[in-house]
């Protein structure tokens, strides 16, 4: 059954339209990988899904009993957050504000999925640890965490790499492919990853130009939308 539906969504800033006629359906246990050139309304969208931004024309539907605030986000990390001044735990526990035992304190039900969420994550040794001391891979494992506290339905991941080195990238594709497999959670991901593209999802969204492409990773990779070798190099096309 369907979460989410994109009804011919339109988005924009200050009047000025990034992306229009925007239609999908995100299914219960999709991997849907959002892809396309900068400025193309990617991160805009990811906005609309969470109720930060309101479409200019269109409409986002829930289904299948999701409710909005059953989406966790992982946006991109910047250099605020890398400095933030709290331990590991604080700040996974920080991802359970919504639930209904996090009112002016945290309740225990909120420190137990706080502690359930690092331990998910390979993280439960580093709890005490201030934030800021780790390295820029355990960081974004333990914002994965805070956004995992938030749901056990939907992620959404702007960018969930940026900035990584190799070997954490790699960590960190791992760690997402076992939560969509292993856990059943419905994961939404920005990326300009081709090969993660390849290796993780079972949909599509090209957002570049008109017609929008939405379909399973196997037609994207045949369709006209998916780069091929450059001429006069040796790059091959990731699928």
């Amino acid at each position: 059954m369907s979460q989410i539906i994109c009804r011919d969504v339109s988005l924009g800033y200050d009047g000025q339209t990034v992306c229009e006629h925007v239609s999908f359906a995100v299914e219960t246990g999709d991997c849907l990988c959002i892809v396309g050139d900068n400025g193309s309304g990617k991160s805009t969208l990811m906005r609309a899904l969470l109720n930060l931004k309101s479409p200019q024309a269109g409409e986002i539907l829930f289904g299948d009993g999701t409710r909005q605030k059953d989406i966790g986000y992982l946006p991109q990390q910047n250099d605020s957050q890398k400095d933030f001044p709290a331990s590991v735990f604080e700040v996974v526990l920080s991802g359970c504000v919504m639930r209904e035992d996090f009112r002016i304190f945290p309740g225990k039900k909120s420190r137990r999925s706080a502690k359930d969420a690092l331990r998910e994550m390979g993280l439960s040794d580093l709890g005490r640890r201030p934030f800021r001391t780790l390295s820029g891979g355990q960081q974004q494992r333990v914002l994965l965490a805070r956004a995992l506290c938030a749901t056990q339905k939907i992620l959404v991941l702007d960018e969930p790499t940026a900035g990584l080195d190799p070997q954490a990238t790699e960590e960190m594709y791992e760690t997402i492919r076992r939560l969509h497999r292993e856990l059943g959670i419905t994961i939404i991901m920005v990326t300009h990853d081709l090969s993660a593209v390849v290796r993780l999802a079972t949909r599509v969204l090209h957002m570049s130009h008109l017609p929008t492409f939405y379909h399973n990773v196997e037609d994207y990779c045949a369709s006209a939308d998916f780069p091929r070798r450059k001429e006069g190099t040796n790059e091959d096309p990731a699928c």
